[in-house]
């Protein structure tokens, strides 16, 4: 798996420093970032080999999407190597340029402002239609590439998974979220070991190695809840990805504070690199539903059924 990772890691940061992030968010054009993506050959990495694709597993590049969301990536990357996979997957061809997975017309949708198309769940089938075509306006929040949706989605209409579209975009949420909460425990950290005050550094003080050591517990936590949702691959069972959503989102205001009260003030500077993760936490927190939702989803599928508890946990593990 390294020798998957490491190449696109390594296009990451030459491609997608800080700077590059900063520059999108402003307004000016992702076109550049986009175009040394798709050149990389990695958004066809889950499209099977007989349509052209490499034909890996969710499972295998759940590491990639972990690495775009620990470099702050400001296009839908992952959502297009499930969008063109799914598309091919149904014998359509899929278009160039950045596709967002539409889960809901009700919530905002990250990375609208920069996609060209959305790959929409109906509740009957999914849509493929530009983005132009539901009328994306800004959320109002500071910097947010995420946009409102709206109308009704017209184009190429193609089968829904089983759980349907926002189930896999949820294990996509949970792998951005393991990769940037791995990224903030590894800033957060060494500016704890290179921060002095009363002539040693702050990470000495054994009130913020106990911040410290509970932030990587919940890293961790988000990095196996990602792992097990990639698993199954790109038709996700629902209970599946509520397990990894739930894990993930519940986990981010725990390690975002801790992160902004390591830091101090200047973690919310706009000059640090700090806000740059720790807003797209809170945003992908509730992208596609929060914990909440999927708590509710899972409570309620539960409740369903009349088996004990460890036989159904055993049904939805060995099914």
């Amino acid at each position: 798996m390294n020798e998957l990772l490491e190449p696109f890691a390594r296009m990451l940061e030459a491609a997608c420093p800080p700077a590059v992030v900063r520059t999108i968010e402003t307004g000016q054009s992702a076109a550049p970032l986009w175009q040394e993506i798709a050149q990389s050959g990695f958004l066809d990495a889950l499209v099977a080999e007989d349509h052209g694709g490499a034909g890996l597993s969710l499972a295998d590049i759940e590491p990639l999407a972990a690495a775009l969301g620990a470099h702050a990536v400001p296009l839908p990357v992952a959502e297009t190597m499930v969008a063109r996979a799914l598309l091919a997957q149904a014998g359509m061809t899929a278009p160039d340029g950045p596709i967002v997975l539409v889960t809901s017309l009700a919530q905002p949708v990250p990375c609208g402002l920069v996609a060209e198309h959305a790959l929409v769940d109906t509740g009957e089938a999914l849509v493929l239609c530009g983005i132009a075509d539901l009328s994306p306006v800004p959320t109002g929040v500071t910097h947010s590439l995420a946009a409102r949706l709206s109308g009704t989605p017209q184009g190429a209409a193609m089968p829904r998974p089983t759980a349907g579209l926002r189930a896999i975009a949820a294990v996509l949420r949970a792998c951005l979220i393991a990769g940037a909460a791995a990224r903030l425990c590894d800033l957060t950290t060494a500016y704890a070991s290179d921060r002095v005050q009363f002539g040693k550094p702050i990470g000495r003080q054994q009130s913020l190695q106990q911040m410290l050591a509970i932030m990587a517990e919940d890293m961790i936590a988000c990095r196996i809840a990602a792992q097990l949702g990639a698993a199954q691959g790109i038709d996700v069972p629902m209970a599946v990805a509520a397990t990894a959503k739930i894990t993930t989102s519940s986990a981010v205001p725990r390690i975002a504070a801790t992160a902004h009260a390591v830091h101090g003030a200047i973690g919310i500077s706009e000059e640090y690199d700090l806000q740059l993760l720790t807003r797209r936490l809170h945003e992908w927190r509730m992208a596609d539903g929060s914990e909440g939702y999927w708590t509710q989803a899972l409570g309620t599928a539960r409740l369903a059924d009349a088996a004990t508890s460890v036989d159904w946990v055993r049904q939805l593990v060995f099914a």
